[in-house]
């Protein structure tokens, strides 16, 4: 093996080791009020499938061979340039050849170009071919067999959400005669021909402000139209700015955007008329003035794909309305119920409120970071995962549950904590600490829940680039920090809280209820992820942190040292996450039939509705509030059962409460990033997206 293999196995390593990194970094933001993640196994691809074929199978010494990595993209679907334009990744490609053996640069054909939410990207939306070159060393034996592999990735992405995928892909070679097939040469030279062709001149540029001007040598007696310019040099253009194009002799100039003057020599590939395309290098000079317009490729819009009827600011607006709406969710109800305490606390300290109202929102809005970064992270490193991830994983539900304990206990007087505490007298410090990790605890404790206008922000989040996804998570964040917000800052709004009096003292005993509650809840999600064995290390872990918090309690009252038994609530955190991380998750089980329902298979989806048989499909949960309250409310009722029998309406359901790659890609084509998802197939029909809340109405509505 050659140089390849071992920059092959170390980016393995290096891979594991980012993992490692994301999964130890999760583990600590739990332990102060945030979450981690167990990384599950890479997918095989799905949206994108790669191949790899070689024009012969027995190259001769010496020889050349050309090896295609064939990519075919589903209906919907796409993969990128060599320069994927402002989001997107290409394709990378670690070879493991045997000693001798050396590869050639990527040629990659002609692309498209298209824009989603403002953003230009440069795909492929039909099969196509990379080419790569081998050269075959002149010492190498007839017979001697190769065996060509590569290590590739790349992101499928649809116009709602992208897919990181992968593939080991592989072709024997024999040296032999180095006969190519008549078959073979014809598909290989279809392939070479949407290549672009090197230009024998160089061009030239010019800038004039922001402003580029790009002289292509072309002649006058060739035809050209619906010409665009892809920039191959990275981060110089404007990559969604619109292209103006004109002739003039033996020229053809091309202007457009830059972010800003540069100088030095450029690359880049000119697309004209019917997906021809020629390799330009420009260096800066003259360009010709005059000349008549040609066309462009449209607006700088797709050829054949659409601009989605959102643009960023429309999304970041769904993702702020979606955090506002998520404290109208059930599982968010116990923290509002600290934070109104908090500021009924304050009366009419104005100073006072607004900072608590500003602690709280900047522990929300971090926490939404951390959690949207490292679910972004880990989706750029090949692994599916989706918004609530880390309910997925035994450990930190486990932390989740001690600190739910830990509320609880403190709610109900066992114990005081600064910052959470309603009887006492804190320093400005402690007030605006306990009102950050509140804000932390209403951002882990939201994600089980989703809400309208949440879908296509949490969806674009994953196709935008990574800092206006950022922002998307940050958007969420503030929309679930906003009536505090307002709260504190609208002088009419806090005076009409309810002044400090005896009634606090019941009002945060009563609020413990909702958290013991909370606490139930994340241990029967332990039973379903890691079987008994969850139950008795949460049940004991939880009994144990109980009496160290009343024995906590009593030294505050009597005044006596605490450290040692802070020390061992600290200890039986750890240990028991320890002990539960090494509990394997059970597998997927089987879906119990409830009313006739069926597991969700896509397979199985694809030939009822081959039948013409109605589906209504959807995704819970167990640790998704939102999904129980919906099936409770609509799904599981006597009136939708008998509306589905008498139309024949099959259902069909998908558990998403453990990891389940399927289920997180069959999510993305949807552009969701987690559950609830609610569809119905009408017979010979397209897929009707339903309500993220259901009613009965709703449902029994599909039956008409």
């Amino acid at each position: 093996m050659n140089r390849n293999v071992t920059l092959s196995s170390e980016s393995t390593r290096s891979k594991r080791m980012m993992l490692r990194l994301c999964r130890l970094i999760l583990a600590l933001c739990v332990a102060t009020g945030m979450a981690h993640a167990q990384v599950p196994a890479a997918a095989a691809p799905q949206y994108v499938r790669a191949s790899i074929e070689a024009e012969t199978r027995s190259p001769a010494p010496g020889d050349v061979v050309t090896v295609a990595i064939v990519m075919d993209p589903k209906p919907g679907w796409h993969d990128y340039w060599v320069n994927p334009g402002d989001a997107g990744t290409p394709l990378e490609l670690a070879w493991q050849l045997p000693a001798g053996i050396q590869p050639g640069p990527l040629r990659a054909p002609v692309p498209e170009t298209l824009i989603v939410s403002g953003f230009m990207n440069h795909i492929y939306k039909s099969k196509h071919a990379f080419l790569v070159d081998l050269k075959i060393p002149n010492d190498a034996i007839v017979g001697q067999n190769l065996d060509i592999k590569v290590d590739a990735r790349w992101s499928a992405c649809s116009d709602l959400v992208c897919v990181p995928e992968s593939a080991t892909l592989s072709v024997p070679l024999t040296v032999g005669a180095g006969s190519i097939g008549k078959p073979d040469r014809t598909r290989f030279d279809a392939w070479r021909s949407a290549l672009p062709v090197p230009l024998d001149r160089k061009a030239r540029y010019a800038l004039q402000g922001n402003r580029i001007d790009i002289a292509i040598p072309y002649p006058r007696s060739a035809d050209a139209s619906r010409v665009w310019f892809f920039a191959q040099s990275e981060n110089l253009f404007r990559y969604a700015a619109p292209q103006s194009a004109r002739r003039t002799g033996d020229w053809l100039i091309v202007s457009s955007e830059v972010k800003e003057p540069f100088a030095g020599e450029i690359e880049g590939l000119l697309r004209f008329n019917d997906a021809q395309g020629l390799d330009v290098r420009a260096t800066p000079g003259d360009i010709p003035t005059g000349g008549a317009a040609i066309s462009v490729l449209g607006k700088g819009a797709a050829i054949e794909g659409q601009e989605t009827p959102f643009s960023f600011g429309w999304i970041l607006a769904f993702s702020v309305l979606g955090g506002l709406l998520l404290n109208l969710m059930p599982c968010v109800f116990p923290i509002l119920g600290l934070k109104a305490l908090s500021l009924a606390k304050m009366g009419g300290d104005e100073g006072e409120a607004r900072r608590d109202a500003v602690a709280y929102t900047v522990g929300i809005v971090l926490s939404c970071l951390v959690l949207g970064g490292i679910m972004l992270a880990l989706r750029t490193a090949g692994e599916e995962v989706g918004w609530a991830f880390q309910l997925q994983d035994p450990a930190i539900v486990l932390l989740l549950l001690l600190l739910m304990i830990a509320v609880t206990a403190n709610l109900a007087g066992l114990f005081e904590i600064g910052g959470i505490g309603a009887g006492e007298k804190l320093t400005r410090k402690g007030g605006m600490s306990g009102s950050f990790w509140t804000g932390v605890l209403a951002a882990v404790v939201a994600t089980p829940c989703t809400g309208p206008f949440m879908a296509a922000a949490m969806g674009a989040a994953l196709l935008l680039p990574a800092t206006l996804a950022l922002l998307i998570f940050a958007g969420l964040g503030f929309g679930l920090a906003l009536p505090f917000l307002a709260i504190a800052f609208i002088p009419l709004l806090r005076k009409r809280l309810p002044r400090p009096g005896p009634w606090m003292i019941r009002f945060r005993q009563w609020m413990a209820v909702p958290m013991a509650l909370t606490s139930l809840a994340l241990l029967w999600l332990l039973y379903q992820l890691a079987g008994f064995s969850g139950v008795l290390i949460g049940g004991t872990a939880a009994l144990i942190l109980l009496s160290r918090l009343f024995e906590l309690g009593r030294k505050q009252k009597s005044d006596a040292p605490r450290k040692i038994v802070v020390a061992a609530i600290l200890g039986i955190t750890i240990a028991a996450m320890l002990i539960i991380d090494n509990v394997p998750i059970l597998a997927p089980a089987p879906q119990p039939v409830k009313n006739g329902s069926l597991a969700f298979d896509e397979e199985q989806l694809a030939a009822l509705r081959a039948e013409g048989k109605p589906v209504f499909l959807y995704f819970t949960a167990d640790w998704c509030v939102t999904c129980k309250v919906n099936e409770k409310a609509a799904i599981d009722r006597k009136e939708t059962n008998a509306a589905f029998a008498k139309a024949g309406i099959q259902t069909m359901v998908g558990d998403y409460t453990r990891r389940d790659p399927d289920i997180t890609r069959f999510l993305a084509k949807y552009g969701r990033s987690g559950v609830p998802l609610y569809v119905y197939y009408p017979p010979n029909a397209d897929a009707r997206l339903l309500p993220q809340i259901l009613t009965v109405d709703d449902l029994t509505a599909l039956s008409q």
